[in-house]
């Protein structure tokens, strides 16, 4: 059986925070975010708004593309550290408000790299036969754990969802190989610590730029393709410098890779599924493209996959 994405959605938040708002708050400037992180501005909720919220709004858009209604939805699994609370778990909040009666729910924790590990878990209970269609979102409010007075975090990350319905596509399409990953002993240079992100932004980057590229390349040889077969690149949205490196170790073209963190800053692990919905619905996926999403994260863990697009 092959398994792929026969829907996507995502949401952001309409409160646009700018490089320049933040000059104000800390001591730093656009130039700077701008030539090191790629991030021009980000997405910011309100109060008001939690992560179930915006998990839901992205839910409704990818069901919708789909064509699947909720009550036809056996299992939804929400990659988030930023739950509203530590229970109930933002899937089951999701699936009361989607009225998705006959699905079981559960939320995965595996930081930016969380959507990926939510995208390889749905497929193997689409292939064994135990599910036939399974909503994953990755979803964050970044913001309620952001230290706004930190300049070396607090420019780089932002709120937002992404989901997608995965179910049984065509022969030779949807997802063809993946490649999951972890290293604990790096946890200590990425971690929530009391009530605020705290990173190691050069031990960070340093793993980055050695694991996004080799993975990306491992899953396009797993599948039987080579490097120059690849028509489109969605790594997670964290620094612009990161995403040039897998995109380079690939050989393929600037306008062949997903560029959303200009607008979004670095979502977690809603990022990789946010770029994919835009994408998408902007026309610069198409079918039958040989699609790369590749991903890192806290813990440290990290998560690719290559896919056939189309259903």
């Amino acid at each position: 059986m092959s398994v792929g994405i026969i829907g996507t959605g995502h949401y952001v938040p309409e409160k646009v925070v700018t490089n320049f708002d933040l000059e104000k708050i800390v001591d730093t400037s656009d130039e700077w975010i701008r030539t090191r992180t790629g991030i021009e501005e980000r997405r910011i909720a309100e109060d008001t708004m939690d992560t179930s919220d915006m998990a839901y709004l992205a839910s409704v858009n990818a069901l919708e593309d789909a064509g699947v209604k909720a009550e036809d939805i056996d299992l939804i699994i929400v990659a988030t550290v930023t739950p509203d609370t530590a229970f109930p778990s933002v899937s089951c909040m999701i699936q009361d408000k989607l009225g998705a009666k006959g699905a079981a729910a559960m939320d995965l924790s595996a930081a930016c790299s969380g959507y990926m590990y939510g995208m390889v878990t749905a497929k193997q209970f689409i292939e064994t036969g135990v599910y036939k269609n399974i909503l994953v979102v990755g979803v964050e409010k970044l913001s309620k754990i952001t230290d706004w007075s930190d300049r070396n975090t607090c420019v780089l990350f932002g709120d937002g969802a992404g989901a997608v319905v995965l179910g049984e596509v065509t022969e030779g399409k949807g997802i063809l190989s993946f490649e999951l990953g972890a290293d604990g002993s790096g946890g200590k240079y990425l971690f929530q610590d009391e009530d605020y992100l705290s990173m190691n932004g050069r031990e960070v980057f340093k793993f980055a730029v050695r694991q996004m590229p080799e993975s990306s390349v491992n899953v396009v040889e797993k599948a039987g393709f080579k490097k120059e077969d690849v028509d489109y690149l969605i790594p997670h949205q964290a620094n612009i410098r990161i995403m040039e490196a897998a995109r380079e170790r690939l050989g393929i073209a600037e306008h062949k890779m997903a560029t959303s963190v200009k607008k979004y800053g670095n979502t977690s692990s809603a990022s990789i599924a946010i770029a994919l919905s835009e994408d998408v619905k902007n026309g610069k996926i198409k079918d039958d493209d040989l699609v790369v999403l590749v991903g890192f994260g806290g813990g440290l863990t990290w998560g690719a996959l290559a896919l056939r697009w189309g259903r």
